[in-house]
């Protein structure tokens, strides 16, 4: 539980953010539509509350101290948090809103069109998205649950697996006008290899008889500038199925040797073990697990 006789207003909290980010408690009274001496009473409160002083007075202006900076930095984030909280309220007053951390490549692909189907079986439940590449704490986030990919590895959360992946090597047509005719001659082609995935190639050339390879490779952080990097001939990638269907039906990519291979890991929905779970997660994981 928090301590309330800590918790300043908001009133105070919105001036000590303007005096900080506006630079003087003149432009923060125009800002807010106060006068600096209301600018200036709320500051002193802030300081009453607390114990502390929080800002230096020269006269009529306001300079706030090192710690009273470090104080705002915090109480914008928290401000920021109840502004969205009003405005996800203000969009869904009747229902509730569900906060999914998803990776982009999946989530546009595989995600969103079923994302479109359960908005029209719950319409009281309002998705908000955000990109998150690797795991983090949910302790320490706002998000209600999280799309993962790889192995049940990520502490603290519950899972329901949405998806087993396999991945095909591909290349554009101009990169393959010698086609190999083994998997060895995959090695003569530059490669492409995500930052976080740099065992797939070791992983596919294994599967195809060479164990202990470990290719060089220039990197990328996400699978649509690898993708693209592919198409354009920058070399050769290993992809998921699901993300290429169309380049490889408009003939964009070309399989570059073999077939697809089971990738190292899985899809899955996680959401954290110790939280009780909001009723749009509720709605949410029920309608998925009726559909898989």
């Amino acid at each position: 539980m928090f301590a309330r006789r800590y918790l300043p207003s908001i009133p105070a909290l919105l001036a000590i953010e303007a005096v900080d980010r506006l630079g003087s408690a003149s432009a923060a009274a125009v800002e807010l539509n106060l006068t600096q001496g209301a600018i200036s009473r709320q500051i002193q409160a802030l300081e009453d509350q607390l114990g502390l002083a929080l800002a230096s007075r020269q006269g009529n202006r306001l300079r706030l101290t090192p710690a009273a900076q470090d104080f705002v930095a915090e109480a914008r984030r928290a401000l920021t948090t109840l502004a969205s909280a009003s405005l996800t309220l203000r969009a869904n007053p009747t229902g509730g809103s569900l906060r999914l951390a998803i990776l982009p490549a999946f989530g546009m692909h595989w995600l969103a069109p079923r994302l479109a189907l359960f908005a029209r079986a719950h319409p009281e439940v309002t998705v908000n998205l955000s990109t998150r590449l690797r795991p983090f704490d949910f302790g320490q986030s706002a998000f209600d649950a999280a799309i993962h990919y790889g192995r049940q590895d990520w502490p603290g959360v519950a899972y329901l697996k949405l998806s087993d992946e396999r991945i095909l090597a591909v290349a554009a047509p101009a990169l393959l006008t010698r086609p190999p005719t083994r998997a060895a001659d995959v090695l003569d082609l530059p490669l492409l290899q995500l930052e976080s995935r740099t065992g797939d190639w070791p992983r596919w050339l294994a599967h195809h008889g060479l164990p202990a390879q470990r290719p060089p490779a220039m990197l990328f952080d996400q699978f649509a500038t690898m993708s693209q990097a592919a198409i354009h001939g920058l070399g050769a990638a290993l992809l998921p199925l699901f993300l290429i269907e169309d380049d490889l039906a408009q003939g964009r990519l070309l399989p570059v040797f073999g077939a697809a291979i089971p990738a190292a890991g899985s899809y899955y929905l996680v959401w954290p073990e110790a939280r009780p779970p909001r009723a749009p997660l509720q709605s949410f994981r029920a309608w998925l697990s009726d559909r898989l």
